[in-house]
C-alpha cells in the first residue's frame, strides 16, 4: 500500500447517444419503430495522483478548442463539447493548486479524443509519456488511413513527447501502481491499479467501461467504439477478478452518476 493522494479533474462534458456508451441502450419495435433516443450529458474527467516518486497526471481530456475547429464536423456533431473551452487543461490544474511544471509524468489511457487533447502542453518538454505501444501504433494507423477507429485526432499526439512506451500487459513503474492493459475498446486501452494506504485498491478501468451497465450487467459499449468484443469480455473478467481478489472500488470511465460521489479524490 502508497501513501498517496488522487485529485479529480473536472475537464467539461460530452453530449452523445447513449447508443455510444451501450450497446443497444434503445431499440425499435413493431409498435415503436421510432423510439426517442436517449441523449445525455457524460463528464469527462483526469487525475493528478501525488504519488511519493512523483507526481502523475492521468489521461489529458479534450482539447480546448475541440469546438472551434480541433474537432473535425462529424466528431463534434457525434460528442457534442459543448464546455470544453470553459475547463482547458492548464487552467484546471491551476484550480487544483498544481502548475504544468509540477507534473511529472503523464499517463495516457488511449489516445481518443476526449483523453489525449491536453498532450499538447507537454510538447517539446522531457516530461515521460506513459502509453502502450499497441494504443501508439493504432492511433497512428487510425489518423493516418481510412482504417482503425475514427476517433482519433492526430493533431492530439503527433507532437514532441517523450513517449515512456508500455509494452507487456501488466508493468509496475511506481510502487504500488500497475499499468494494465485491457483491450477491447481499443487495441491498447491501459487501465491502472492503484493501492493506496487508506482507501484500499482502486481500478481505473478508462473507456474499458463506460458507466455502470457495461460492468454490472456486462452490457458491451456500442458497436463502433468497440475494437474486440471478445477482447472486451476477457478484459471485463480481468477487471472483475481485481475486484475479488482485492476488494477493489471500480471506478468507470464516463459514468455521471459515479463521477458525483468520486469528485473529492482519494486520500486528500
Amino acid at each position: 500500500m502508497v501513501d498517496a493522494s488522487i485529485e479529480v479533474l473536472y475537464r467539461g462534458a460530452l453530449e452523445c447517444d447513449q447508443n455510444y456508451m451501450i450497446e443497444g441502450e434503445t431499440l425499435g419495435t413493431k409498435d415503436e419503430p421510432n423510439p426517442d433516443l436517449s441523449y445525455d450529458e457524460i463528464p469527462v474527467w483526469n487525475l493528478v495522483i501525488d504519488h511519493p516518486e512523483g507526481t502523475i497526471l492521468w489521461d489529458t481530456g479534450s482539447h480546448h478548442d475541440a469546438l472551434e475547429g480541433h474537432w473535425p464536423e462529424g466528431l463534434k456533431q457525434a460528442f457534442y463539447p459543448y464546455d470544453a473551452h470553459e475547463h482547458p487543461l492548464d487552467e484546471v490544474l491551476e484550480e487544483n493548486g498544481y502548475g504544468l511544471e509540477d507534473i511529472d509524468y503523464v499517463f495516457q489511457t488511449h489516445l481518443h479524443l476526449d483523453h489525449a487533447g491536453g498532450l499538447e502542453f507537454f510538447d517539446g518538454t522531457d516530461v515521460p509519456i506513459f502509453v502502450h505501444e499497441r494504443e501508439l501504433k493504432f492511433a497512428y494507423y487510425s489518423a493516418k488511413t481510412d482504417k482503425g477507429s475514427g476517433a482519433y485526432i492526430l493533431e492530439d499526439f503527433d507532437h514532441d513527447l517523450n513517449w515512456r512506451v508500455l509494452h507487456r500487459d501488466r508493468e509496475r513503474h511506481f510502487d504500488d501502481v500497475e499499468f494494465v492493459r485491457f483491450p477491447g475498446h481499443t487495441p491498447g486501452l491501459t487501465g491502472t491499479v492503484i493501492h493506496l494506504d487508506d482507501e484500499g485498491t482502486i481500478v481505473f478501468t478508462g473507456d474499458q467501461v463506460y458507466q455502470a451497465p457495461n460492468y454490472e450487467d456486462e452490457q458491451p459499449l456500442g458497436a463502433s467504439l468497440l475494437w474486440g468484443k471478445t477482447e472486451w469480455y476477457e478484459s471485463l473478467r480481468r477487471i472483475e477478478k481485481f475486484e475479488r481478489r482485492n476488494d477493489a472500488e471500480i471506478v468507470y470511465g464516463h459514468d455521471a452518476d459515479q463521477f458525483e460521489q468520486i469528485r473529492e479524490g482519494w486520500g486528500r
